[in-house]
């Protein structure tokens, strides 16, 4: 698989999907058709179900330069009534945090290898992967503030619950670039790497480690994380419960030990791929 879009150039092989922003002449920054094909990208991935893990990377000084103002051109103005114009944009809005929402609701680990800058709408796109790793020149803005408005793609609804609250308040008051370093030391970011090289070749390296997982029990570990981070300690036990109940797979538990046994990649069940949807 290797395919190229507008925004991005996307590859499967060896179970890692690699999505790679490749605008870097424009900062990689979010033009309209970025939103569309996103989420066609991931949930093809995922709906074939042969990729146990996503990589997504980017090209150039920047990770991206945040949502590009063209997406907005046709949102106002004129004769349309305010009424009309305020419906509009809150279609609008949900378009574009289902972009982002794909990321969350893939049944498989989301990695993110952000170098340079990682502004505005990046935000809204790093907080929806399972994991964040950066380069040492990496920061993180919520730039919104800086241009008189309020994020609203998914930073706050997904910031404050990776970092501890007064770093996400400051951060959506004063729009200061957060740097790396720091980053990764509130939790923003698993791990620092000297370089854009050294970043891509350490992540590939974590999801080489998760493509040798069963998918199955990563698909689980995974539903169940997002499940237990929205919901009370009693709900998510007892979604667990009832996970398994349905679930696990003694065959899947019997090949991880014979796998470790005899120093071997484990010959795991692939996720199914999904049905199609209707209509």
């Amino acid at each position: 698989m290797s395919e190229k879009y507008e925004c991005f150039e996307v590859w499967l092989a060896d179970g890692i999907a690699h999505i790679r922003l490749c605008r870097p002449e424009k900062r990689n920054s979010m033009v309209p058709s970025f939103w569309m094909d996103l989420p066609q990208i991931v949930r093809e991935i995922d709906d074939g179900g042969e990729a146990r893990v996503v990589v997504i990377s980017s090209t150039g000084p920047h990770f991206t330069s945040g949502m590009d103002l063209a997406v907005f051109a046709n949102e106002g103005g004129g004769d349309v009534p305010k009424a009309v114009r305020g419906a509009r944009m809150y279609d609008t809005i949900k378009l574009l945090q289902e972009t982002f929402s794909c990321l969350e609701n893939c049944r498989v680990p989301v990695l993110a290898a952000i170098q340079g800058g990682c502004i505005g709408g990046g935000v809204d796109m790093v907080t929806a992967c399972d994991l964040r790793y950066a380069s040492e020149d990496a920061f993180f803005c919520v730039q919104e503030i800086n241009i008189g408005m309020t994020a609203d793609v998914g930073t706050f609804p997904r910031l404050a619950k990776v970092i501890p609250e007064g770093v996400a308040r400051e951060m959506a008051y004063i729009g200061r670039r957060l740097p790396a370093q720091r980053a990764r030391e509130v939790g923003l970011v698993n791990e620092v790497f000297a370089d854009a090289d050294a970043l891509l070749e350490g992540v590939m390296e974590v999801a080489a480690e998760i493509a040798a997982k069963s998918p199955l029990a990563i698909y689980g570990s995974k539903q169940m994380l997002n499940y237990a981070r929205d919901h009370s300690t009693s709900d998510a036990l007892d979604y667990i419960r009832v996970w398994n109940a349905s679930m696990f797979q003694p065959s899947e538990m019997a090949e991880a030990f014979a796998a470790n046994q005899e120093k071997r990649k484990g010959n795991f069940a692939a996720l199914p791929a999904r049905r199609k949807r209707l209509g």
